[in-house]
């Protein structure tokens, strides 16, 4: 039976302090965003880690499930926690803390459950990292009932045998298939006294859990995706700008088309659409709830999605009027639609891009693929006419292109030609990126050899040096990543070895440029020739492969067929209702589900008026930053501003132009580290809003740290000059932790940094002064100052 332990709490601003100051964006490690759901007080503690920076996981949608769907359940909390960059990580070494939830601030030493999201290979080290920094014996085999059990899902595992070694469980597919019903499960068990032994045969008995000792699973399937209404996981909202900072709503999962190269389109079977009234509910649940004005329309092929058109064009009417755009991310070829594009761009201005993949039609049947170059020559030459100046387009080099490839052509002069001869039909230049080809687990490709680090750089070079001098940008994925990633991929539990000896040298990130160590990499490739040499060659479809316990539902035998037509150039039609290719996926209670919701059916929101020219109605304000929220840099706390003024349905005005931004300013930057009591920032509204009512609706949007002061309304007549924040600028008073204040003007913080000799820990800004009206050299108040430039 489970006996009940002392959990370790960490509070990052008392256990850490100053140490914070000496890292970069120190915002990542101290949460204290909008809309956290983890809480102390549970029965089951879990954490769900992603093994990357921070900025890169509060991107993910993944997570964002996980973390709401598990927060939603009796009894349970679920944390999270992101790999730490080296420098935060020898700073939790140095003060002997281990790494922490953001939301509790639970050592990761101290959960029940400690989940991992791996959608990236090389994202493994970061896996190590956190497992190290937590306080948990990187083998698995090394753990007692003291330690956490980690599980471990996502796409990359769809092979589990290199990252075997690390990881107690792996969950197989997709977690709304059955994780959380399992979840609650072990909840039961752990309420019930019972310890980590028994919740860890309880998750090796489900069908969808591979352990070592069990040997094989099956993929889960998400059967209700279509059925189950809005499930917008919105939660928490970033303090800091991460790389996809927008609304992301899932309108299709499943790809219809069996393109052969690629691992999602064959993992996420099959096909399934979510209605059109859910995508509106959680359109406007990122918008209203999260705050977002940019929301992507996700899937793996979204033009797919039947009634698409209308389905955007009901969501520009409702929400294109309040500067919210919309992006479609994933186009095919086949299914382009300039109209479509210039409906989402016409709030912010959207790109073409087109995945080309490889550029001779009859090396895209082998792939099965259909871009013809003359198709995409009269999309370009169209939306050049409507205004369009560019576009970007997506090559794989290394494909297996089977009896297509013949000895007088190669890929990187073909790339060449396709480039060139699409800039003379349409007088544009592009920008092109160009990877090398990665064969994945349960495709037709799972068989095929690699193309090597060399003979990849000579083609990349080729092209490089063929298209840059004609002025289009080109950029390249360096192909040792690629070698690396099909490493990881297609390996066993001996590249786990490799793996854990890379880190044990200094290997951290390794999806990032600037933290991969290629030299310890490199050495470990020289030290097991042999082993990368297995990895890279062809395989015998007739041999069985180190993956080939996890069952996808697809038949091995429709991939060796569709490795034989790739061969000879022959394509497979979609995926339909009543196919005659069937692959093994669609069963009585798996099967492709289309929208069929018509715009006529979509509710509608009522649309803001139009700004007429008159008056402006501006709210100034003040407000305080403690706490976590002294770690905002000045952009991140202007974003949080915008929106939390969203959350609350602030009648904001906006910039024109590319990319519509809020006229809000604060009057003066803050450096990170500083606390404030009364800094200075002012909105403009559409038309009038009290201070009263905009006082009640932001207040209780706002992140931790930051609360209102005064707050005044003020209109500018229309025609009287506009002064803005910056322009009245004084200066400040500065309070140090003594208790003693410097009084110090704008333009002189420089002197002042320099007199502090850098140390920012505990000072505190205490005012923002304006310049007075009737003598600029004094002080006044922001509240006095500005009502009387308008006569209030």
């Amino acid at each position: 039976m489970h006996h009940t332990k002392q959990i370790r709490y960490i509070d990052p601003l008392k256990d850490l302090g100053k140490g914070l100051l000496q890292v970069e964006k120190p915002g990542r490690y101290v949460g204290g965003e909008y809309g956290r759901l983890a809480k102390r007080e549970a029965d089951l503690r879990l954490l769900i880690a992603f093994p990357d920076l921070y900025e890169i996981g509060m991107s993910n949608q993944a997570m964002r499930i996980l973390y709401k769907r598990l927060n939603q359940l009796a009894g349970v909390s679920c944390d999270r926690a992101f790999a730490p960059a080296p420098d935060f990580e020898d700073l939790l070494r140095s003060q002997g803390i281990p790494l922490y939830g953001l939301d509790t601030g639970i050592s990761l030493f101290d959960l029940d459950l400690l989940l991992f999201t791996l959608g990236y290979e090389l994202g493994i080290t970061g896996v190590l990292t956190m497992l190290d920094a937590g306080g948990i014996p990187l083998r698995a085999s090394a753990r007692t009932e003291t330690h956490p059990l980690v599980i471990m899902g996502g796409p990359c595992v769809s092979n589990p045998l290199p990252y075997a070694p690390f990881i107690d469980a792996f969950w197989i597919g997709e977690a709304e298939g059955g994780f959380f019903s399992l979840v609650q499960a072990l909840h039961a068990l752990k309420k019930a006294g019972y310890g980590r032994a028994a919740l860890l045969e309880r998750l090796a008995s489900h069908p969808s859990v591979w352990t070592w000792g069990k040997g094989k699973a099956k993929r889960a399937v998400d059967r209700a995706f279509s059925f189950r209404g809005a499930a917008a996981a919105i939660f928490p909202v970033p303090n800091m700008k991460v790389v996809q900072h927008h609304g992301a709503v899932e309108i299709m999962r499943g790809c219809p088309h069996g393109c052969r190269f690629c691992h999602a389109g064959y993992w996420y079977r099959p096909m399934r659409q979510k209605s059109a009234k859910a995508i509106h509910a959680e359109v406007a649940a990122w918008i209203t709830q999260g705050g977002y004005r940019e929301i992507s329309l996700t899937s793996l092929s979204s033009g797919d999605y039947q009634y698409l058109y209308q389905v955007v064009e009901a969501l520009h009417s409702a929400y294109g009027p309040a500067q919210v755009s919309f992006q479609l991310p994933s186009l095919r070829v086949s299914t382009f639609s300039l109209p479509l594009l210039e409906k989402i761009a016409a709030v912010r201005k959207s790109g073409l891009t087109f995945a080309v993949e490889t550029p001779m039609d009859a090396w895209q049947f082998s792939i099965n693929k259909e871009v013809s170059r003359d198709t995409v020559a009269a999309i370009i030459q169209e939306a050049k006419k409507r205004g369009w100046k560019g576009a970007k387009f997506y090559f794989m080099i290394g494909l297996p292109l089977g009896n297509q490839m013949l000895p007088e052509a190669s890929e990187e002069v073909g790339i060449v030609d396709f480039i060139l001869d699409l800039a003379r039909r349409t007088g544009m230049h592009f920008t092109i990126t160009v990877g090398t080809f990665v064969p994945k687990p349960h495709t037709p490709y799972q068989w095929v050899a690699q193309m090597d680090e060399a003979t990849a750089r000579t083609k990349l070079d080729y092209i490089r040096s063929r298209l840059k001098p004609k002025g289009h940008k080109v950029g390249m994925q360096d192909p040792f990543i690629s070698v690396l990633e099909g490493l990881i991929s297609r390996g066993d539990e001996r590249v786990g070895d490799l793996i854990e000896e890379a880190y044990k040298r200094g290997c951290r990130l390794d999806a990032w440029n600037e933290h991969i160590r290629q030299d310890i990499w490199r050495r470990l490739f020289e030290a097991h020739p042999l082993l990368i040499q297995e990895i890279q060659h062809p395989k015998s479809p007739d041999l069985p492969v180190p993956w080939h316990g996890i069952e996808i539902g697809m038949t091995s035998s429709h991939l060796k067929k569709e490795l034989l037509r790739s061969e000879t150039g022959k394509t497979t039609p979609p995926c339909i209702e009543k196919c005659t290719n069937p692959c093994g996926i669609c069963d009585k209670d798996t099967a492709i589900i289309k929208n069929t919701i018509h715009d006529d059916r979509i509710p509608h929101s009522k649309a803001p008026a139009k700004i007429q020219a008159g008056p402006t109605w501006r709210i100034l304000f003040s407000f305080t930053k403690q706490g976590s929220a002294i770690f905002h840099p000045h952009l991140a706390l202007v974003e949080v501003f915008a929106m939390a003024m969203t959350r609350a349905g602030i009648p904001v005005c906006y910039s024109q132009g590319f990319n519509p931004q809020p006229k809000l300013e604060i009057a003066a930057p803050l450096s990170v580290g500083i606390s404030a009591e009364a800094e200075i920032a002012a909105i403009d509204t559409r038309f009038f809003f009290s201070a009263q009512a905009f006082t009640q609706a932001l207040v209780p949007q706002l992140p931790e740290g930051l609360t209102l002061g005064e707050v005044v309304h003020i209109l500018i007549p229309w025609g009287v000059k506009k002064r803005s924040l910056a322009s009245l600028l004084w200066g400040y008073t500065y309070e140090n932790p003594k208790g003693e204040k410097d009084f110090v003007k704008a333009g002189d913080e420089q002197k002042y940094r320099v007199r502090r000799e850098g140390n920012f820990w505990g000072l505190r800004r205490c005012a923002v002064w304006a310049k007075g009206l009737k003598d600029p050299q004094s002080p006044e108040s922001y509240f006095t100052v500005y009502p009387e430039l308008y006569g209030f």
